[in-house]
């Protein structure tokens, strides 16, 4: 089976050629790499021989993430269905705003953590995805809509698709140094990438450890164990103590504002969950997305799952104002285009 090209760093790279016997000087190593981010095929790669693409054909892939197809909102908002190699399915998001244009990206096919309220995990875990799996998806996407290395279209990205991306630490590390590399890469900043995780303890201190300079954003969504536990399972590997004593780690070890995603839920949203918030959050610096809830299976038949009142919704940013708690209520993009994570997989699945 071939490999993915985007699968290697620079110097990687280079030795890869080497141990394979490909003969390439210093200069067209790095061309390729830089085409390999243009995500170009090797036809495109017009500075490099006819052999040398011949050759480099025969043991690489040069497009891991196909785009099968874009869908565009009213709102401006680009939903991916990206295939891969396997033609297993994953999904992107590239949402539009003042600052500039952010792209969702998966890390799995599939999911293993099982969170009642979210599309991606119903039909359990299919695989984890390479790096330049990861990677592949920034790159088609920014090539599509007339990107290149010196002129990117993409200026954020949130690790926030299909899967969890701590339980796929390594490659999603990697990646991180890829796409953030200066070397013939996109050179994204490092502080422009949110990984979002719904709380793997022990994963969020060895994050930390590697003093990366992104973004960490939690799937917190309840303010209580038992409340946690109906609707997340990662709350019986690890509690709200557990959780919390990792996210002082991170924020001591690099300094950076906590962001914290909360579903309203009619269960969710009281007087009481406001206080705790401001609780389990004393001494950080943190900021809320408060989020409308996405509609699942799940959402019609769980009594766990019901939304809040527009009602209460008011009430409960107005206690959290009370409390000095920074939150805002989460825009809502690409709605008419299941802009939703595990939406548009399951529906193309089902053969809808």
């Amino acid at each position: 089976m071939k490999e993915i090209l985007q699968d290697y760093s620079l110097d990687e790279l280079k030795e890869k050629l080497t141990n394979i016997g490909i003969k390439m000087p210093r200069l067209r190593a790095e061309q390729l790499y830089k085409w390999a981010h243009e995500y170009a095929k090797f036809d495109e790669m017009t500075n490099l021989s006819l052999e040398d693409r011949k050759v480099l054909s025969e043991h690489f892939e040069d497009e891991p993430v196909k785009i099968e197809k874009e869908f565009i909102s009213t709102d401006g908002t680009k939903k991916y269905l990206f295939k891969l190699l396997d033609g297993n399915l994953i999904e992107g998001v590239l949402m539009k705003y003042k600052y500039g244009n952010t792209i969702c990206v998966s890390t799995q096919v599939g999911c293993r953590m099982g969170c009642l309220f979210c599309a991606t995990g119903l039909d359990g875990m299919i695989r984890n995805l390479s790096a330049g799996e990861i990677l592949g998806q920034v790159l088609a996407v920014n090539k599509i809509n007339g990107g290149t290395v010196a002129n990117r279209q993409i200026t954020n990205i949130v690790l926030m698709g299909c899967g969890e991306p701590l339980d796929n630490f390594d490659n999603v590390v990697k990646f991180i140094k890829l796409v953030s590399s200066s070397k013939g890469g996109i050179n994204i900043s490092q502080r422009n990438i949110s990984l979002s995780t719904c709380g793997i303890a022990p994963k969020i201190r060895e994050l930390a450890d590697l003093d990366l300079g992104i973004t960490l954003t939690i799937s917190l969504h309840a303010t209580t164990d038992e409340f946690r536990k109906q609707i997340m399972k990662i709350a019986n590997a690890y509690s709200l103590a557990d959780l919390f004593e990792a996210i002082n780690y991170y924020f001591k070890k690099t300094k950076r504002r906590i962001m914290f995603e909360y579903i309203l839920l009619d269960k969710n949203t009281t007087v009481h969950d406001a206080r705790r918030i401001k609780s389990l959050c004393k001494g950080l610096s943190y900021h809320f997305n408060l989020i409308p809830i996405n509609q699942t299976p799940n959402t019609k038949v769980r009594p766990e799952l019901k939304p809040a009142s527009k009602t209460k919704t008011a009430e409960f940013w107005q206690y959290l104002k009370d409390n000095n708690v920074s939150a805002t209520t989460r825009r809502t993009l690409g709605e008419d285009i299941s802009g939703a994570c595990g939406q548009l997989r399951r529906s193309k699945m089902e053969g809808k």
